[in-house]
């Protein structure tokens, strides 16, 4: 009887370059080099959930600065499915026509927000499709090789999202799973040094000599509201050397204060030579409050969500578009914003196309608002530089959350 080959044990993780070039308080200016591209930080990445940012075409996308989108690995392993992704050269890539990079979520979060529809054990999760209710299992090795198939610049160990609320033990239990899952996602997605089920060699090209460009595995920190298990967390998290971290099970509905004690307590201690991502963050104000904290990578679906819904980002604060007091205004949404929606149109026209769901309006909505989370991007980016970061926050901080008076 033949012996049982030795698991091969996976290759160290290649750390992106992550040159910090200037820091005020908390708050950091770097460049992240990853295989498609650098990305100046702090950053902030448009959802772009079926491999499109809905609405945006790529062009446009470049044309407003952003440098780095995210993609779903869940909602694309259930159409069109990795294999066709993977029939295109360089992955996601070259399905969506976006040449810089992408990070991709690992399903995780998506699995969780299927409560009623999905099982836990401690190999995976089986749920039933969204889509067409076939039973589809996912386990942290499978989440490795849609990842793998995608490209991605940036991957996401795959974790269980800590609910919000949650009692110290459950927590416990979520951040404990999370932890021998991200072991598994990192020594999966580092195997080799032969090829992979696939066929792809150790610099991951496939038999037909495509390079899907392997790219960096970001472990997550779980734990809930509880520092200590925070704390254990990223102590786990340390037996593997992970190319950057994630703050997860948080934008889950907790209190803002619950947030930033959270982030006060664990962002110090994270490594500061590797980037760190805030998951699924969130209003202009929360942004601002995370980098002051030392966060550098942002997403968040709420600049395109809310142009579909007619609520448009302005430097005095939110407006809806759809109220009537918008009905006779031929001023632009900002006058202070350089996008080409408010150099161009009316609020009067943009109520016009949402009252008769025109395509043109949420469009014109959607560039508007990525244009301002994305000039936030570079205006904290700069304040940062010249070391008045604290008066630029203070005015971001003080803006009205909600749309309604003075500015609807």
């Amino acid at each position: 009887m033949s012996a049982t080959p030795p698991t091969p044990t996976p290759a160290a993780a290649p750390a992106p370059g992550f040159q910090l070039l200037a820091q005020d308080g908390a708050a950091r200016l770097a460049r992240l080099n990853l295989p498609h591209g650098d990305v100046d930080t702090p950053a902030f990445m448009p959802v772009g959930t079926y491999g499109t940012v809905k609405g945006m075409t790529p062009e446009e996308l470049e044309g407003l600065g952003a440098q780095i989108v995210l993609g779903n690995t869940f909602h694309l392993m259930l159409r069109p499915g990795a294999e066709i992704i993977g029939l295109h050269r360089d992955g996601l890539h070259g399905f969506m026509g976006w040449n810089r990079p992408i990070l991709t979520d690992s399903g995780g979060f998506q699995v969780f927000s299927l409560a009623a529809l999905r099982h836990i054990d401690e190999d995976g999760v089986s749920f039933r499709s969204p889509v067409d209710g076939a039973q589809v299992r996912m386990r942290p090795e499978d989440s490795m090789d849609v990842q793998r198939a995608l490209a991605s610049d940036i991957v996401m160990a795959f974790d269980d999202c800590t609910a919000y609320p949650a009692t110290q033990q459950q927590a416990l239990a979520s951040m404990q799973r999370s932890m021998r899952w991200a072991l598994r996602s990192y020594d999966h997605y580092y195997r080799d040094p032969g090829r992979d089920p696939q066929g792809r060699d150790p610099q991951g090209r496939d038999p037909q000599g495509r390079d899907p460009r392997r790219g960096h595995l970001f472990g997550i920190v779980q734990g809930g509201m509880f520092d200590q298990l925070r704390l254990e967390s990223l102590e786990a998290l340390s037996q593997r050397p992970w190319a950057g971290y994630a703050i997860g099970g948080l934008a889950v509905g907790e209190p803002e204060d619950e947030r930033l004690r959270v982030l006060e307590f664990i962002t110090p201690r994270m490594p500061a030579a590797r980037p760190r991502y805030l998951m699924g963050v969130g209003y202009p104000q929360d942004i601002v409050a995370a980098v002051a904290r030392g966060i550098d990578l942002f997403d968040c679906v709420m600049p395109t969500r809310h142009a579909r819904n007619g609520h448009l980002f302005t430097s005095q604060g939110i407006i809806n578009i759809r109220n009537a007091v918008h009905q006779r205004d031929t001023g632009p949404i900002d006058p202070a914003c350089s996008c080409s929606t408010c150099r161009r149109y009316s609020r009067a026209y943009l109520r016009h196309l949402d009252r008769c769901n025109e395509i043109l309006g949420v469009r014109l909505a959607t560039l508007h608002n990525l244009h301002f989370y994305l000039e936030l991007m570079r205006q904290i980016r700069a304040a940062i530089a010249a070391g008045r970061f604290a008066p630029f926050a203070a005015g971001i901080l003080g803006l009205p959350r909600r749309s309604g008076t003075p500015v609807a």
